[in-house]
């Protein structure tokens, strides 16, 4: 059975956009923040005290959007020489339990993260004082992002359908095999 090609639904182009957003967001701030901080230590000799809090703080949400990112391209680590020797019927079996335990895998993830929210809400950085639960909620919504993303793949293993991929993309050639 030949799978079905189908363009990204309205989740996967939200998870693109949201996701590029906060990458290049977080990126921008994060490099003027350093590049002004390191220019005003060069010329005055001091520098500002949040500085450094506030690309710590930026870092996880710019590293969890690329994950997510990733995932959604299809450019994680995977080794296919198994699958791809195996019949398209037994591939498509493996295709559904992969992904649904993925799924059930990120989800409790989830939970365990939303747990933490509240324990780590109490620690504060020292300069801005600024709770600890910014951190882990990037962890969190990423979670959530590739929990549903693993959901849409097994739904789409079971029904035979794979998405459109544009090899223009980055990462498309090393996704693909």
């Amino acid at each position: 059975m030949t799978p079905v090609i189908v363009k990204r639904n309205a989740l996967e182009r939200a998870v693109v956009v949201i996701c590029s957003s906060v990458l290049w967001m977080t990126m921008v701030l994060i490099f003027l923040i350093l590049t002004a901080n390191t220019m005003l230590r060069y010329a005055s000799g001091t520098s500002l005290q949040w500085a450094n809090e506030i690309p710590e703080l930026l870092f996880p949400w710019l590293v969890m959007s690329g994950v997510v990112l990733a995932a959604e391209k299809g450019a994680h680590i995977a080794t296919v020489f198994l699958v791809e020797s195996v019949k398209a019927s037994t591939k498509r079996g493996i295709e559904i339990f992969s992904w649904s335990t993925v799924a059930v895998l990120y989800a409790v993830l989830v939970r365990a993260t939303w747990n933490m929210l509240e324990i780590v809400h109490d620690e504060r950085t020292p300069i801005l004082q600024i709770p600890t639960s910014v951190t882990y909620g990037c962890v969190l919504a990423g979670m959530v992002m590739l929990a549903l993303l693993a959901v849409l793949s097994a739904f789409r293993a079971l029904r035979g359908v794979q998405v459109a991929r544009d090899d223009s993309e980055p990462g498309a050639q090393s996704a693909q095999g």
